[in-house]
């Protein structure tokens, strides 16, 4: 298949865009700058310029592909609290795709979070989360001749590749206040999956997904937030303590309303259903290995 990435020169693209071309498809990424285009050819991809503000060139770059995976989202602007404004922005682009694929049978991928799979208790997460209206923005066009498919990807992707995710995120926090913190007992899960076995899974999913399908990448369905925050405790050397509730926005900022979910996922049915085997190592071994910890 010939497949448009968005998001190209991102952490995720960075290892989905070798599994597709090592599995034998051709990969266009978008790419808004120089240094993403450089980025975006040397992992062996075309490049296309433009960006997410361009309705014509996303038109024009789905239609002259045969599937599209939509991995670009507004990490700026929801660092900056607008959570809202880049889950508008990304409903705004699916529906570009959407309108461009429609009646082909084409391929589109896209993140999000679905209640299925066994994961009924997300329900409440689900109907909370801006990003909703997308999910069923690809409900729908699955009825509208779309091959789409929604990826939950867990809150914690993780790998070398990784230097701008939750982890970096935390280490950060915890250099900066002198303490690695957490919320509560520090019990509540987020799920985990490698970047790596995450590639292998967007692989499979665009060769094998059903139109509608909504799969959960979580290879590790919970690990605790007080075990991550402990590793970093050690690693860097600063006490490990429980930030109390009206503290978090102050000690954690953006990541406050985050540090606090619960979220574990299980993905027992997507892997039934495409094959997929997770095979990299969990997140608290990888994090062990020390490369989050590599001051830049």
């Amino acid at each position: 298949m010939r497949v448009f990435v968005t998001g190209a020169s991102g952490h995720i693209a960075s290892a989905v865009i070798p599994e597709l071309l090592q599995a034998g498809h051709e990969v266009v990424g978008l790419a808004r700058s120089e240094n993403s285009a450089a980025a975006v050819k040397a992992l062996g991809a075309e490049v296309r310029r433009g960006d997410l503000a361009d309705p014509d060139g996303l038109r024009a770059a789905a239609v002259d592909a045969d599937a599209v995976v939509h991995l670009a989202f507004g990490h700026a602007a929801m660092a900056a609290g607008d959570m809202a404004g880049a889950a508008a922005t990304d409903l705004a682009v699916v529906r570009v795709f959407g309108e461009a694929l429609a009646g082909t049978g084409k391929v589109l991928m896209g993140v999000g979070m679905g209640s299925g799979d066994g994961n009924e208790h997300l329900g409440a997460a689900y109907s909370a989360n801006p990003r909703t209206a997308t999910g069923r923005l690809f409900g729908e066009l699955a009825e509208q001749g779309v091959r789409s498919v929604l990826v939950g990807i867990p809150p914690v992707v993780h790998s070398t590749r990784d230097r701008s995710g939750f982890l970096p995120i935390l280490i950060r926090i915890a250099r900066a206040a002198g303490v690695s913190g957490y919320a509560g007992d520090g019990s509540n899960q987020w799920s985990a999956v490698h970047t790596l076995d995450l590639a292998r899974l967007y692989r499979l999913a665009l060769e094998k997904a059903p139109a509608g399908a909504e799969l959960h990448a979580a290879a590790e369905e919970g690990v605790a937030v007080r075990d991550i925050a402990e590793v970093i405790g050690r690693r860097l050397g600063v006490p490990v303590e429980s930030v109390p509730e009206e503290r978090l926005a102050g000690h954690f900022g953006f990541f406050g309303g985050l540090i606090s979910l619960d979220v574990p996922v299980k993905s027992a049915r997507t892997r039934e259903l495409l094959g997929w085997q997770p095979v990299e190592a969990g997140l608290v071994a990888d994090f062990e290995e020390g490369h989050y910890f590599e001051e830049e």
